[in-house]
């Protein structure tokens, strides 16, 4: 799914128009960023927690002369963990039929 195809469901799950949900959902991205910008978490009971983490700098390899070693810096990267809700509901049998 792409995101005018979750503004198309989100409006009709919602029952509001695509413009009120794809504002809703813009809000949400930019309310999430900036939380994990500012070192915050974003906890969804039940969905999941997005937070932000540093990935510690080491040592890797040029893919373009593997013998050449480099170093890749400290970085911060986002990460979620998904809620228990979330990992219970894909736990489900899933109709196996297209298999």
């Amino acid at each position: 799914m792409n995101k005018p195809e979750l503004i198309e469901k989100v409006a009709l799950n919602a029952g509001v128009d695509k413009s009120v949900a794809e504002r809703v959902l813009e809000s949400f991205v930019h309310t999430v960023i900036a939380s994990l910008q500012s070192n915050e978490e974003v906890t969804l009971t039940g969905f999941g927690t997005f937070s932000a983490r540093v990935r510690k700098a080491r040592m890797g390899v040029n893919p373009r002369n593997p013998s050449e070693r480099i170093r890749i810096p400290t970085v911060v990267v986002p990460k979620f963990k998904a809620g228990k809700t979330l990992k219970d509901s894909l736990k489900k049998p899933q109709n196996t039929e297209a298999e």
